[in-house]
Order: structure tokens, then sequence, then C-alpha cells
């Protein structure tokens, strides 16, 4: 009923491959939200919706716009290429598509927490001469931590249960690209059912124990 040691590698694939995404979506939803949640500006809502496309896309389709972007012959592919690198059915690759398939999560979660911000906080500051960095870390930040926190957990367990996307840039390769979900439908459709059964026991216990972990710190930062 046990995996053996060397088949462990889709589980650790599989969490480096969501922590990546999770700071990258990070690094760049906090700034985008932060900038859209208070400003106004033509074509806003045309960028809102690009970012938040990944949301309701299947993800085969976003898996194809990922090739037209990163494969030999794609907008970006062609020119790494020509550098002597691809990210085609790299691990590279499958940490691209759980980021894109991520962010909307992290995008929408942020937004909201900042919007939920009193501007009349960030407004004192400024008149007791804050810049604008130390009043985003001081007050705006502090203040929308748990609507950011969710956004995290949110795009982890995305980054961490991505296959549609994953599977057509990454591909398959065990040992190389093979990730949890992947070697979950690999498995069954070989009639391994004791490799699945136990790669669907640890991710599950896995990610209860990280949703519970959160919600028991969440309440004591609360009290």
């Amino acid at each position: 009923m046990f995996i053996q040691l060397t088949d462990w590698f889709p589980v650790l694939l599989s969490l480096r491959v969501a922590v990546i995404s999770v700071l990258v979506v990070t690094l760049i939803g906090l700034p985008a939200a932060r900038l859209l949640a208070r400003a106004e500006f033509p074509g806003k809502d045309v960028l809102e919706a690009a970012l938040t496309l990944p949301l309701v896309l299947p993800p085969s389709v976003i898996g194809y716009g990922l090739l037209m972007v990163i494969g030999k012959n794609g907008l970006l592919g062609s020119t790494l290429n020509n550098m002597g690198i691809s990210l085609v059915f790299t691990w590279g690759a499958a940490v691209l598509a759980s980021t894109v398939v991520a962010f909307p999560l992290m995008y929408q979660s942020a937004k909201a927490a900042f919007k939920s911000v009193d501007v009349n906080y960030e407004q004192a500051a400024r008149t007791l001469g804050a810049s604008e960095m130390r009043i985003f870390l001081t007050i705006t930040l502090p203040l929308a931590w748990p609507g950011i926190l969710a956004g995290v957990v949110l795009s982890f367990a995305r980054a961490l249960g991505e296959f549609g996307a994953t599977l057509m840039v990454a591909g398959n390769i065990p040992g190389q690209t093979q990730t949890v979900p992947l070697a979950i439908y690999f498995a069954v459709e070989s009639g391994d059912a004791a490799a699945a059964k136990t790669l669907v026991a640890i991710i599950t216990v896995f990610s209860f124990m990280v949703i519970f972990w959160v919600n028991r710190w969440a309440k004591r930062q609360n009290y």
C-alpha cells in the first residue's frame, strides 16, 4: 500500500512547484492588487478581466496559450531557443503553469483585502509625513493581512492541484516533471490503484493540515 522511496518525487516536486508559484504570485499580485484597488484609469476593466481570465478558462486552453508563448516557435520560446534555453517539458514549465492559474486567486483576494482598508488611516499617516512605503508596510499591509493570507492559501492549494495546463507544457516525465496530480492520473490509467490511493491520501492530509494550521493561526491573531 505504500509507495517506494523513489516514488516520493511527485510529492516533493509538487511542493516545490506550489511554493515557488505562491512566491511569484505574491510578489506580482500584491502590487497589482494594491494599484487596481484604488486607481482609476481608462482600460482598467479590460486589464482586470485579463488578469482574472485564467480563473474561468479551461486548463487545457491555458496550457495551449502557454505553448504559444514558450513553445519552440512561440513568442518568447523562439528567443529562448536561440539562446539554448527550453522551458517546455521542464519543471520550470510546471511552475509557470501553476503560477498562471493561481494568480487570479491571489489577485482577487488581495484586491478585496486592500479595498477593505479604511483610507482615512492612510491619509492620516500622510499628513504626519509618512512615506508611501512606510504607510504600506505599517498600516495597509497589516490591516489587509487576513485577506492576503487567504489568497496565499488558495493560491497554494490551486498550484498544488494543477493538472491540465501542467500536462500541456511540462508533460508527464517521471523523475522530472511528474507532479502528484499527474502521478495519480497515470497511476489510475495504468491500474496501479495502490500508488494512486497512497498519493491521494498524502496530498489530502497535507492540504488539510495546511488549511487547518492557517485557520488556527488566523483565529489567534484575532484574539
